[in-house]
């Protein structure tokens, strides 16, 4: 073991990017530029299929929702939905196939990078993704009439900050993991159940007041919960604490996953 990977075990939880952690996003960048297309519709279509499939069909019997057509709630929760499926798909598989499958990463260790710029490289990325997807999601919002006026473009934002947190926890995951298969643990045990309990399909209201509190001391109900009165044409309140939640489970993901990585390549 080198000295460079001594110290990097050694650093302690706090993740020491640097700036050189943007070659590894662009890296990624340039490999999806040669699948952008049917990237790109996957992004688009996926979303239209939910909205017209349970907006159109589950909405003609629930009929409104908290005051809004189910559509226009349905949507606004798809756009969180989307970020947080994106990134977790991209900081698990994809990332663990360039880590273990490929070698990527041992290739980039070569270079002038440290784990610390690689983990949040491709948090970085998977952020990124779920931008993407969550733009696609607006843009077929607006064209379906679902959405209320321009503060939409500010629920970008926070979009972006909850990929980076949904990548981050899932980096996590890919550290621990050793096959394929282990991921499907997270989705079941996690995923699934955020996005059934955090308001994305029906209000938080409507469930036991204990499932309620346990929903929102995880990430996705705060994310909609600032994400859905910028799509319907409102201010969200309590945008700090919001914020501040999801910036937490960021932090601490990627301070995680950056120490549970440096361990496992470097020792």
């Amino acid at each position: 073991m080198d000295g460079r990977a001594r110290d990097d075990i050694t650093r302690g939880l706090r993740p020491r990017p640097s700036l050189r952690f943007i070659p590894v996003w662009r890296r990624n960048v340039r490999v999806w530029r040669k699948l952008m297309v049917p990237s790109i519709l996957g992004n688009f279509g996926e979303p239209l299929l939910y909205l017209l499939a349970l907006g159109y069909g589950f909405g003609r019997l629930v009929g409104e929702v908290n005051g809004l057509p189910y559509m226009v709630f349905l949507a606004s929760g798809i756009v969180c939905s989307s970020a947080m499926t994106t990134a977790s798909f991209e900081a698990m598989y994809s990332a663990y196939t360039r880590f273990s499958q490929q070698q990527t990463w041992t290739a980039m260790l070569g270079a002038p990078l440290t784990v610390d710029d690689i983990v949040l490289g491709e948090v970085a990325w998977g952020a990124t993704k779920a931008l993407m997807s969550a733009t696609a999601i607006l843009v077929v919002a607006s064209l379906l009439g679902l959405v209320a006026d321009a503060r939409a473009v500010l629920a970008l934002p926070v979009v972006l900050l909850t990929g980076f947190c949904f990548a981050a926890m899932a980096m996590v995951v890919t550290a621990l993991a050793r096959s394929y298969d282990f991921f499907l643990y997270y989705f079941t045990l996690v995923i699934t159940p955020m996005l059934l309990l955090s308001g994305v399909f029906f209000p938080l209201e409507a469930l036991p007041q204990a499932v309620v509190a346990g929903a929102w001391c995880l990430p996705l109900a705060h994310a909609v919960a600032l994400v859905r009165p910028l799509v319907i044409g409102e201010w969200p309140g309590l945008v700090l604490v919001h914020l501040g939640v999801i910036a937490v489970y960021a932090l601490a993901g990627l301070s995680l996953a950056t120490w549970l990585l440096r361990r496992r390549i470097m020792k």
